[in-house]
């Protein structure tokens, strides 16, 4: 099959950062290929904990303003990524990050009483809503959101999950939904590198205390080496969130790593990962385009 349309990309985020964190490479990648990317955020992050001392007045439980700042966040992470078109779910602001709990190392869980507006116990039907009509305004090809269990546990990210399934089964132009998953073997790859390197201000985990998934069930691995440097500075404009080193870093050799609030090192890898949940898979293990037939998706 021969898709006529242009090649058209979206994808699903919780909140800002999680668009680099999560799929940052694969963004910078597809855009620099002259695809249209659309990123859709479902909350402001307002919950999120602040690491500048200097900005920790602006968090929920201070002035709560954090939703705010992270807006001129993501966008200035959005332009690192080449990224012309962004919305936020139902508008901005209309849900609210629902926060959450570490149940254990690398495994979430909801907070015990959640916001009127968190995002996570919201009018579902009415989240799907907002997010078809998105789709059925862009039309993409391709759709990106999370597994079933969020990559981690964060009901945010769960819910995310949930509303772009039913939305994207009820839109006909989508022909493949993916999965972004944490591969357990670049994991422990990242984390082996970041073991010899010298001055590493974020504490080491060893493997199993990062959320991943087993290689075996990913179908697809996109290359994204060329694109690190984007994907590294629009981690450094998640200043409240993301904290970022590197050592020799050049955006091909070197290693580098971030870290959230709790200081724990995350290797920044030079693949990312997918799980196919919807549509053909022939030709996706290295294109979420690969074998639709769409032009304008291999490299200039």
């Amino acid at each position: 099959m021969t898709l006529t349309a242009p090649p058209r990309l979206l994808l699903v985020h919780a909140h800002p950062d999680d668009e680099t964190l999560w799929t940052g490479g694969t963004i910078a990648r597809y855009a620099a290929r002259g695809v249209q990317v659309i990123v859709v955020t479902c909350t402001l992050g307002e919950e999120g904990e602040v690491i500048p001392e200097s900005l920790r007045g602006l968090a929920a439980d201070r002035a709560d303003q954090l939703g705010g700042y992270r807006v001129g966040e993501l966008r200035s992470a959005c332009a690192a990524l080449h990224v012309t078109d962004h919305r936020f779910l139902g508008g901005i602001g209309c849900w609210r990050d629902s926060g959450m709990l570490w149940a254990e190392p690398g495994r979430a869980t909801a907070l015990p009483d959640a916001h009127p507006r968190a995002f996570a116990v919201g009018d579902r039907a009415a989240q799907t809503a907002a997010l078809t009509d998105v789709l059925r305004e862009f039309r993409p090809q391709v759709v990106v959101s999370y597994a079933a269990d969020g990559g981690y546990g964060h009901p945010d990210h769960v819910r995310a999950h949930e509303v772009t399934v039913a939305a994207a089964a009820d839109v006909p132009d989508v022909q493949r939904v993916f999965y972004s998953v944490p591969s357990r073997g670049a994991i422990t790859a990242g984390l082996g590198a970041l073991r010899g390197a010298p001055d590493l201000p974020f504490h080491l985990p060893e493997p199993h205390e990062l959320a991943g998934v087993d290689d075996a069930s990913v179908d697809a691995v996109l290359d994204v080496t060329e694109h690190l440097p984007a994907k590294m500075s629009a981690l450094r404009a998640h200043g409240t969130q993301v904290q970022v080193w590197a050592d020799r870093w050049d955006g091909g050799a070197g290693v580098a790593a971030y870290a959230l609030s709790n200081g724990i090192a995350h290797p920044v890898v030079r693949t990312e990962h997918f799980v196919l949940g919807a549509g053909d898979p022939q030709g996706c293990g290295s294109d979420l385009f690969g074998g639709l037939g769409v032009l304008g998706t291999e490299p200039r």
